[in-house]
């Protein structure tokens, strides 16, 4: 079953030179602008009976941003042959004020001046399990400790930014553990 990514303030997280570097190195080519630089062509000739075009925005503040992303991923899917989850995955780079789902899995020697300490979690990130860093303090990093021995399930909310093939969970807030 293919799914469609509508979700508009998703789609605006993404940023436009990511999915050029990526048009880029999977044999995309750019044939124009339109707009005054508000958006660029990009063409893609499969075979030679098949050529895929899209549209990439170029500014966040147009109307229809979101419906080009979207438009792109659909037709991305169509010629990597990858679910639009796992294409947007890799666009995606920053999840502001994202609450997260997980389970500590790693947890770092305090500092020993302070009571914190770094964390990796895993949790939930577009359909997909992600380790995320974190560096947590006083109550918040007692409540790891706790929920790293006993196996709990966390809830966090931050800042995601995804740094190379790694997350880290950015001014993380409201660390709870949760039931079940």
């Amino acid at each position: 079953m293919k799914f469609t990514i509508k979700d508009g303030e998703t789609l605006k997280m993404v940023q436009p030179d990511i999915i050029q570097k990526h048009l880029q190195a999977t044999g995309w080519k750019e044939t124009g602008r339109i707009y005054h630089d508000a958006g660029s062509i990009w063409r893609f000739k499969h075979d030679p009976t098949h050529e895929y075009e899209v549209l990439l925005p170029l500014k966040h503040d147009l109307g229809d941003y979101a419906e080009r992303i979207s438009d792109i991923l659909k037709t991305l899917e169509i010629v990597e042959k990858h679910d639009q989850f796992d294409i947007l995955s890799e666009f995606m780079t920053n999840y502001h004020n994202l609450t997260l789902q997980g389970v500590v899995i790693q947890i770092a020697t305090p500092e020993i001046d302070k009571l914190r300490g770094k964390i990796t979690l895993l949790g939930g990130v577009l359909g997909k399990l992600q380790e995320i860093k974190t560096t947590l303090s006083d109550h918040d990093y007692i409540l790891a400790l706790r929920a790293y021995h006993e196996r709990l399930q966390i809830f966090c909310t931050g800042d995601l930014v995804k740094e190379d093939d790694h997350f880290i969970l950015n001014n993380p807030q409201s660390f709870q553990i949760g039931k079940g």
